[in-house]
């Protein structure tokens, strides 16, 4: 008896593996969010996708990832206000944060190292797969 193969997977019913970790991606523009979903998935990520800071703090409570990449410019709740409550809340304050935004200015970079981030990615000046060797080597991976 032949068991049953199915090798198409829409990405909306994406399943990670069970010891996949937990990504964050908070990220307002969905054609570049639904790039960045894909490809962490392919890479056997856990990958929840929300598009603005106010559902970032409740999925960090919610969805407990190991590591999130956080935009700065976003509606309701900027990426650094996001950053900032993360990291004086006592469940999130351990939490991986990587930024990866458009503002290049050293004033942001040093902004968001006196807030407690991981790492400071601008989006001009990396590729979908730095991301990625960043985010792995954040999580040891």
């Amino acid at each position: 008896m032949s068991e049953p193969t199915n090798n198409q997977t829409p990405a909306t019913s994406y399943t990670a593996p069970d010891h996949a970790k937990r990504l964050l991606l908070v990220e307002d523009d969905n054609a570049l969010a639904n790039v960045y979903v894909t490809r962490l998935q392919s890479e056997g990520f856990d990958v929840r996708r929300v598009a603005n800071g106010e559902e970032a703090l409740a999925a960090a409570l919610s969805y407990k990832p190991d590591l999130i990449i956080l935009d700065v410019m976003m509606p309701k709740v900027s990426g650094f206000d996001v950053l900032d409550i993360l990291r004086n809340t006592p469940e999130t304050a351990n939490l991986k944060i990587v930024m990866l935004t458009a503002l290049s200015q050293e004033s942001d970079k040093e902004r968001a190292k006196s807030l407690g981030v991981d790492d400071y990615l601008v989006k001009s000046q990396v590729v979908i797969a730095d991301v990625i060797d960043r985010v792995k080597h954040h999580l040891g991976v």
